[in-house]
């Protein structure tokens, strides 16, 4: 049986460009210790006060990653994605290193698949996922947007007009719109999980989830 990861387990990030560095940078603000590493020393310079511990390497050689004690860590991120030839040579790298979860960028499709083939566990796809998100965005009716890989999705938005000021049992959106509002928010509070008996008025926020194409439709029913 493979021994669970320990929440708090230290995290090794390769690469240092903007997706490296955001996520290095919110695991330090998590409180997680982390190891960033790039090959550029100006990058490495940057971010040495704001992380654990920077230092300047070439993670395409196994032997500069055993020298660092890689091969201790549980957790890896492959942030390199600008060099396909580099991203495979690192996720290899770690493989053969046995770190046991294995994240990667990817700047494709082709990408993906083959860093999956050669063992990361999990593959980012963040200027595909962007964009996705943005297109979504864009309309104005949605305020956030998170869509999962089967389709399903989780929506921040204004309400409809048509279901203001009636409970959520009256306005029979489950049936009608195949969807469940999540949580409420009034202005100036907080977010409350919904209930059947949930008025939602004018000025509220809510949380939908669903299929996405039935969010689509439920957004397009105008303000």
């Amino acid at each position: 049986m493979v021994d669970r990861i320990p929440h708090d387990a230290p995290v090794l990030v390769i690469g240092l460009g903007r997706f490296g560095a955001a996520t290095a940078g919110q695991l330090a603000r998590l409180d997680r210790e982390v190891l960033a590493i790039d090959d550029d020393i100006n990058l490495v310079q940057k971010w040495s006060e704001r992380l654990t511990h920077t230092v300047q390497a070439d993670a395409r050689s196994i032997d500069a990653l055993k020298q660092l004690g890689a091969q201790d860590f549980s957790i890896a991120v492959c942030a390199v994605g600008s060099s396909i030839e580099a991203s495979v040579l690192i996720v290899a790298n770690l493989v053969d290193l046995g770190i046991p979860q294995i994240w990667a960028k990817a700047i494709s499709q082709s990408h993906g698949k083959i860093l999956s083939r050669i063992g990361a566990n999990h593959v980012i796809y963040p200027e595909a996922e962007a964009g996705e998100r943005v297109a979504h965005l864009v309309s104005g009716r949605m305020l956030d947007y998170i869509q999962f890989d089967d389709q399903f999705a989780i929506v921040k938005m204004y309400p409809p007009k048509r279901i203001r000021g009636m409970t959520l049992a009256e306005s029979q959106i489950r049936s009608k719109y195949h969807l469940t509002v999540v949580g409420v928010k009034s202005p100036g509070g907080e977010f409350t999980y919904a209930t059947p008996e949930t008025v939602v008025s004018n000025h509220d926020l809510i949380i939908v989830s669903g299929h996405h194409a039935d969010i689509e439709r439920f957004a397009g029913l105008g303000s």
